[in-house]
């Protein structure tokens, strides 16, 4: 039996390998969705009309359960190891026969999308799920077609999740009983023992990341983005805690997108059609954007409640610190749709730097901008994580190493192209410390960092005085308009400049070790951009 939301026509699911389906639910409005997830006992309204659900034991990714299925392609592109790892055709064409042998007995719910705001790139996307909650985040993380487009709609690819369907690792080749598993020829994930919706949306950006840069030479990011009233475009990659979302979210400035994008020859494009934020201490006053966000159609996931049981406590980390919320990119006032900008006038890489060593601001050509965004740099501090009692420096290349198949220098190598191409500048934030380490300096002022960021997007920043920091490779500015002059030295800082020089030593020995994986693809250009200690300086 078939369901139809707002698709007018019978739905054929044998191209995902469906058949004989008990029950389909196909493209449902959200009102539908909600109401099917409330009544099953899957979810619970919000006073503002979200739906507020669990996912389960798993409320984060998994990564080490992550599977690339082996090809000739794939073993000719992919960069294998611990983040990208082998499995075997035969054992993920098992997976997907026994996951649709599963799914077809309970019901399923499909969603027609499509990944990629540009026209020329994006991606017809067919999303089968087993529960109408991860449906609805289906709806809000993809580009949502027209009646129109719906009438010959035909999927080049396929999500299929099933949270209920566990993996025996004997039978399927699996690590545990839940996985992520990416298959290039016949192109789909396969997702199963797990309810955590960002493995959704990050089987198809992991697609995205091997799709666009081999066969469409568009180089994708895992970055916010946002466009001026002129028209100018800037991109922010940061890993968690640097301040993406809140510098990306700017009142004079429109969103094109929180998370994933793509640089192609046209300019920049959203991949989603929504965005899925951390709501961890949520407020109005911190993230008014995202607050206001949450309302009919939001999908709120793992958050506490007050004593009411239906009202959101955002400070409430009792199931997980990553608590989250997706809704369509609409909810978000002065959002840019169709979600498509121009070049890049300016690419910020921000980093929380829990030592004190980085400047505010700095400069960087274009080797020292590849080296670093191969580095994916930042920094956790106490408390954060079990273990950690002292600032831990944390690398991921590309700033979103867990999502590329392919080698990190490959990504590097586009920007740095598109860098030369479009007069592109690249900067470095430095969000975290200044005066001293964690516990001894203290946190960068939002007010400067904004200071910051007008100045470089205002075309302030062009003709400012700079000073090259031999340790680092890029330029400082000596002073900016509105800035305290003694911030941007970060070493003038401190109150004793010879334990600055050993911090700044011990992180570039950091940075130096965490490199040796990449050295073997990367050019003689981008190892020479490599930090060096004073010793080696002097």
């Amino acid at each position: 039996m078939v369901h139809q939301g707002n698709h007018p026509f019978s739905p054929d699911l044998t191209a995902s390998g469906l058949k004989d389906a008990r029950q389909v639910w196909w493209n449902l409005h959200p009102a539908t969705l909600i109401e099917r997830a409330v009544l099953n006992g899957q979810g619970r309204m919000t006073p503002e009309g979200a739906l507020a659900i669990e996912t389960g034991r798993f409320t984060g990714r998994s990564p080490k359960d992550r599977f690339i299925v082996s090809s000739a392609q794939t073993e000719k592109e992919v960069w294998w190891g611990d983040i990208n790892q082998r499995i075997s055709a035969e054992h993920a064409a098992v997976i997907h026969s026994d996951i649709m042998e599963h799914m077809k007995g309970a019901g399923v719910y499909v969603r027609d999308a499509f990944v990629g705001a540009d026209p020329s790139f994006r991606v017809p996307l067919r999303v089968l799920t087993e529960t109408a909650w991860s449906n609805l985040f289906a709806n809000n993380m993809f580009i949502r077609p027209s009646v129109v487009e719906l009438m010959d709609f035909a999927p080049d690819w396929h999500v299929i999740c099933a949270p209920t369907f566990k993996a025996d690792p004997a039978r399927h080749g699996t690590r545990k009983s839940n996985f992520a598993v990416l298959d290039f020829d016949k192109r789909m994930v396969l997702i199963g023992g797990t309810g955590y919706t960002g493995e959704i949306k990050k089987g198809m950006f992991s697609a995205m990341n091997f799709l666009l840069p081999v066969d469409r030479g568009v180089l994708p990011m895992h970055c916010s983005a946002n466009k001026g009233a002129d028209g100018d475009v800037a991109i922010f990659f940061g890993l968690s805690g640097t301040g993406k979302t809140t510098l990306s979210s700017d009142p004079k400035r429109q969103l094109i997108g929180d998370d994933e994008h793509g640089w192609s020859d046209n300019g920049v494009f959203n991949f989603e059609g929504g965005c899925y934020a951390k709501t961890i201490d949520l407020s109005a006053d911190k993230e008014p954007d995202i607050f206001k966000a949450i309302r009919f159609g939001a999908l709120l996931e793992n958050i506490g409640f007050e004593v009411d049981g239906v009202t959101p406590d955002y400070a409430d980390s009792h199931i997980t610190e990553n608590t989250r919320v997706s809704y369509p990119i609409d909810h978000i006032n002065g959002a840019l749709e169709p979600s498509m900008a121009g070049h890049p006038d300016h690419v910020f890489f921000l980093t929380c730097d829990a030592f004190g060593v980085l400047p505010p601001v700095a400069r960087l050509d274009r080797a020292t901008a590849m080296y670093h965004f191969i580095s994916g740099y930042t920094a956790k501090v106490a408390g954060t994580e079990d273990g950690i009692t002292e600032p831990t420096a944390a690398f991921s290349a590309g700033f979103g190493e867990p999502f590329l198949p392919l080698h990190p220098g490959r990504y590097a190598e586009m920007l740095g192209d598109r860098m030369e191409s479009h007069n592109t500048k690249v900067w470095l934030v430095n969000t975290g410390w200044t005066g001293g380490p964690y516990g001894t300096g203290h946190r960068m002022k939002l007010s400067t960092t904004r200071a910051l960021l007008d100045a470089v997007l205002e075309g302030k920043m062009d003709n400012l005085p700079m000073t090259r920091c031999e340790r680092f490779g890029w330029e400082v500015p000596t002073q900016v308009p509105g800035v305290a002059t003694e911030v941007l030295n970060p070493r003038g800082t401190w109150a004793d400049p010879t334990e600055y020089d050993a911090k700044a030593d011990h992180l570039v020995d950091l940075f130096n070790a965490n490199f040796d994986r990449f050295q073997e693809g990367v050019t003689d250009t981008v190892r020479a951009a490599a930090p060096k200690a004073m010793s080696a300086v002097s």
